[in-house]
């Protein structure tokens, strides 16, 4: 059986020091504004894996209201949200996760996001794919006023190995 879950998420950029994307530090003039460390990247993967699992999304399982999430770092959302999602018999296939982002560049940090994102979910870097969008300086990407990600997972309850 296979299932696709669908992730999105944006944050407001703000002068600042820099930016978390894909659980990667990136040295920047501004920082992502969120309640938590709000790596736009991790937490729509997190939302397409647990959009495909058929589970809460990420805002029922890591509520902005609670303190305890208060900074939370996203390496831990997602590391939880996947452990759900596998206690119910999933596996990943693959996902594609697309930054939309005027600045900075994704190009010189996209393998090493996959490097990252395969470490935290237990699986192939080549199972991950990472693709950067800017904004053509049209909108609120355009203008530098935010950074956007999307996600798209297939889930089977077969092993990677089964589907190749």
């Amino acid at each position: 059986m296979y299932r696709i879950g669908l992730g999105h998420d944006t944050h407001r950029l703000i002068d600042g020091d820099g930016i978390t994307l894909g659980g990667i530090r990136i040295e920047h003039n501004k920082q992502l504004l969120g309640h938590s460390d709000a790596d736009v990247v991790l937490h729509a993967i997190t939302d397409a894996l647990l959009g495909a699992a058929g589970l809460e999304d990420i805002g029922e399982m890591f509520p902005d209201t609670d303190i305890a999430n208060r900074n939370r770092d996203s390496v831990e959302m997602l590391t939880a949200a996947w452990e759900k999602v596998k206690q119910n018999g999933w596996n990943i296939v693959n996902l594609d996760t697309i930054i939309f982002a005027q600045r900075p560049k994704i190009a010189p940090f996209k393998e090493a996001m996959k490097a990252r994102i395969a470490a935290i979910l237990g699986i192939e870097p080549e199972q991950v794919s990472i693709k950067g969008k800017t904004g053509e300086n049209i909108g609120f990407i355009g203008r530098e006023e935010a950074i956007s990600a999307e996600c798209v997972v297939l889930l089977s309850t077969g092993g990677f190995a089964a589907v190749i």
